[in-house]
């Protein structure tokens, strides 16, 4: 059973992968910062943030240090956040000085994230790892497959959201 897991678990991992730099792809520094109200999260932002939560909860899943700091990719974001913070309950002033506007910076980072991704899944070989309890802090504990289910759930959310806000953006146009 745990080889069909790792093989479903790689396709969603893939296809989050896989589509993101569709999404990306030309637009501009502008367009990727442009929030569709004062308080809405960014398309460069939400890139980030997929990223960070994969990351953050891959390497913690895996017992691995996360690509954000071993990899460099803190300092090439040079953020004003925390190297732990992923994005989570982030206030709106905090979401609005995200400041990466280099596509090639965001996708770089998140096929570092898919590479540790796939590293961690090698290292799943049995029912039992995917059963492993990972987090007791929640009522019932999260199992391995639970936190990566959830985190597939995660990013295809906010691939979805990409997308919408990328037909967003594209509609409305250059602006002066």
């Amino acid at each position: 059973m745990a080889d069909t897991t790792s093989l479903i678990l790689r396709d969603g991992f893939d296809r989050v992968h896989d589509q993101l730099p569709s999404e990306l792809d030309g637009l501009t520094g502008e367009q990727l910062l442009w929030r569709a109200d004062e308080d809405a999260n960014p398309i460069g932002w939400l890139t980030w943030h997929l990223s960070r939560v994969q990351d953050d909860h891959l390497a913690d899943l895996g017992g691995i240090d996360q690509v954000w700091v071993t990899g460099g990719w803190s300092t090439r974001f040079a953020l004003p956040y925390d190297d732990g913070a992923i994005g989570y309950g982030q206030s709106s002033d905090e979401v609005g000085a995200f400041d990466v506007t280099d596509t090639s910076v965001l996708l770089g980072y998140h096929d570092a994230v898919h590479q540790l991704t796939m590293q961690v899944l090698d290292g799943l070989t049995s029912d039992a790892d995917y059963e492993r309890i990972v987090d007791r802090r929640w009522d019932p504990p999260v199992t391995a497959a639970a936190r990566l289910v959830s985190v597939i759930n995660d990013t295809t959310q906010h691939l979805g959201q990409i997308g919408y806000l990328r037909g967003l953006v594209q509609r409305r146009g250059p602006q002066s």
